[in-house]
């Protein structure tokens, strides 16, 4: 565990990141309001030109900070650049466009709802693809949890699927969900760099998938007349999504694991979905309804049942 500092001249920000807790309730605050601030400007911005001025924006603000680091790293990024740009592509790039594509076509409380998923679909992938040992509980609940974004999806109808009657916004949220389980699974590949200069390369690759993607799908000069006609909250949501989400919750994330551990951080994600429901409720005025409140319950319960059946594996 790291020692905090005992400079007593540290400013608050020093001081911030002492305290674990606060850094873990942080990341998934940010993390939740990314699919608030992404809603919040449907109708008024495209979702490819939200994405590219994210990733871009994210690119030129980390860079001061991973400078020195690259340097250390340079080697390692020079050998390994490619694999690095990847992650940015699926796990920033491909995660962030389908979340906004979907929000378009579906509410903020689905979206967060569905996102609630992630952790059983990681802990379904890693079963699948490496083998990683699951006994019959924990298994029990990635299916739960699934049947909980199922009945999401179909707006507590799951007959809706046999019809192939799902909102194309769900389903732009659950192939973002799925991304991002590819982007989890593939970290145990990661190169061995410093965070700040794997954030930085990985989001070039997020930046110049983002810009590919504004190019294919959105006219450019339609853009630029976009952004120069844009309202005070479109400039507020770029900001807050080029920053929060992007930079202060990797940090915040990431110094709270160095802090407590993994595995007493872990559990922090799944504030990400109540953060962006509460957000959606509050900032978005949506409507909670009963298929909402049953399909978090299931979620919820395949989570409590897969992380008891982990720490009580572990303790045997």
């Amino acid at each position: 565990m790291t020692k905090p500092q005992t400079d007593e001249k540290r400013g608050n920000s020093a001081s911030i990141l002492d305290k674990p807790y606060l850094l873990l309730v942080l990341a998934p605050l940010f993390w939740g309001g990314n699919v608030v601030a992404a809603k919040l400007v449907v109708g008024e911005i495209s979702p490819f030109l939200l994405l590219a001025c994210r990733c871009v924006l994210a690119t030129l603000f980390i860079f001061p900070f991973a400078f020195r680091y690259l340097q250390d790293d340079w080697a390692e990024v020079k050998r390994t650049w490619p694999v690095l740009m990847s992650f940015g592509v699926i796990g920033y790039a491909l995660f962030n466009a389908f979340l906004y594509i979907g929000l378009t076509m579906t509410t903020a409380v689905n979206s967060a709802i569905e996102q609630a998923s992630l952790p059983m679909l990681i802990l379904g992938a890693n079963f699948l693809v490496f083998r990683v040992r699951a006994n019959p509980i924990q298994i029990s609940g990635v299916v739960l949890a699934i049947f909980g974004v199922i009945l999401t999806a179909t707006h507590g109808d799951p007959l809706r699927l046999l019809r192939m009657d799902v909102n194309l916004g769900d389903g732009f949220v659950i192939l973002a969900c799925l991304a991002y389980t590819a982007y989890t699974l593939a970290l145990r590949f990661r190169p061995k760099v410093h965070m700040f200069s794997f954030m930085a390369v990985s989001f070039c690759g997020a930046a110049l998938a983002s810009l590919v993607l504004l190019g294919l799908f959105n006219d450019g000069l339609t853009s630029v007349g976009t952004l120069a006609n844009a309202s005070p909250t479109v400039w507020a949501v770029i900001a807050y999504v080029a920053i929060f989400p992007s930079m202060f919750s990797q940090i915040a994330y990431a110094r709270g694991v160095e802090l407590v551990g993994a595995n007493r951080a872990a559990p922090s994600h799944n504030l990400i979905p109540v953060f962006g429901t509460l957000g959606s409720v509050i900032i978005l005025g949506e409507s909670l309804q009963t298929y909402h409140f049953i399909a978090a319950g299931i979620i919820v319960v395949g989570i409590v049942l897969a992380e008891w059946a982990a720490r009580k594996r572990t303790t045997q």
